[in-house]
């Protein structure tokens, strides 16, 4: 495997093309003769995200043109019976070569590669353009805000005002392409999925195995109210695993994306957990709570206990369906920001806990028209009380 040839343009095109396509590193290295990690070291080089097509400007010599001029050079050729050949102008022949070493010294790849370069003009980045706002955005992502988050405030806070404002895809190239040089790349660590390069959408997933529950009743036996969110009320709940088999519950109202942690500890015993949920709901102004979707997951084995303990009713997705609890799986992805997989979740106590929360219930989020889940709840406790 020669892992010091340079791709061909045909092989960068496929090379992006099969990264779009969600495949795997190894896929695309065997496809194209490289190792795993030298296809990785290619594309974390341009953050993940395909570089734009250049086009040639119209009229300009194409690598066609400079491999005749090199064979007519070495025939011994004139430069004008070049420039007839190539229906070219002869100043244009003159130009190319003498800026290319001369007859002597004229090749068609060194020629080609300086052309190249040459043409590389890169747009400037509006966030270097404009450093006020270039500011704020990285204020908020030391905040744990997304850049879709960020682009949402933006336009609200700042109505018609075009220098504040900013697309989040502007905001995750100044982020990935470190050689625009305008967002620390220590700011990557605040992103919530920490990766260091643009993800495809076609990146594939495992599914998870999930254990039965006895007497389930199942999501399609939920109140049609649950499943159009018009009704506040209904919630989405599920375990978040830490290291050293801790774990912690997390729960999210349907309706306004309201969020609330429950500490479970080193346990996943089915008696704990509905203890621990039983606990969280009974703060809940009287109606607040109408049900509880959870996965398949065996600790709330024991969910009859919980609907006795604070008469809501539980219901359960089918297998292998986690997108039917999508605002709860949503939540456990923001949660990553402040809970990385592998932490021992047990060092966290139930203040620090709700500490988060009030953070993340206070961030805007997108699906509510950029406001937060904690104005969206508040007003729901206001009209129901």
């Amino acid at each position: 495997m020669d892992r010091k040839r340079r791709l061909s343009p045909e092989q960068k095109r496929e090379l992006w093309d099969r990264w779009k396509r969600g495949e795997a590193l190894m896929e695309i290295g065997r496809a194209l003769g490289r190792s795993s990690p030298n296809v990785f070291t290619m594309l974390k080089a341009k953050g993940g995200i395909a570089p734009a097509v250049r086009k040639r400007r119209c009229g300009s010599l194409g690598w066609e043109d400079r491999e005749e001029i090199s064979r007519g050079l070495a025939a011994g050729s004139s430069l004008r019976l070049i420039a007839r050949k190539l229906a070219r102008p002869a100043s244009t022949i003159s130009r190319e070569v003498r800026r290319n070493g001369g007859r002597e010294q004229y090749r068609a790849a060194r020629a080609e590669e300086r052309f190249q370069a040459q043409a590389l003009r890169p747009k400037p980045c509006l966030l270097a353009l404009r450093p006020k706002l270039r500011d704020v955005v990285a204020h908020k992502l030391e905040q744990k805000w997304s850049p879709q988050q960020i682009a949402g405030w933006l336009k609200l806070e700042h109505g018609l005002d075009e220098a504040m404002r900013v697309s989040h895809e502007t905001i995750y190239r100044s982020l990935f392409i470190q050689a625009r040089g305008v967002l620390k790349r220590e700011l990557l660590v605040a992103l919530r999925s920490r990766r260091v390069m643009r993800r495809t959408q076609g990146a594939r997933s495992r599914a998870m195995k999930r254990s039965l529950i006895p007497d389930a009743i199942s999501i399609r036996e939920r109140p049609a109210e649950a499943e159009d969110r018009a009704v506040p009320g209904h919630w989405e709940g599920d375990l978040l695993a830490g290291g050293a088999s801790s774990q912690i519950a997390t729960l999210v109202e349907r309706r306004s994306r309201f969020v609330i942690l429950a500490r479970i500890g080193a346990t996943k015993k089915s008696d704990d957990v509905v203890a621990a949920l039983a606990q969280q709901a009974r703060k809940l102004p009287q109606g607040l709570m109408a049900s509880l979707t959870w996965d398949r997951g065996s600790e709330l084995t024991q969910h009859a206990k919980f609907t006795l303990a604070t008469k809501v009713q539980v219901y359960f997705c089918d297998p292998h369906s986690p997108w039917q609890r999508g605002s709860n799986e949503n939540t456990n992805g923001l949660l990553r920001q402040y809970f990385p997989k592998g932490v021992d979740l047990t060092r966290f106590t139930q203040d620090d806990l709700d500490a988060v929360a009030l953070q993340l219930n206070s961030r805007p989020r997108k699906t509510l028209g950029f406001r937060t889940p904690a104005d969206t709840f508040a007003e729901t406790v206001a009209l129901t009380g």
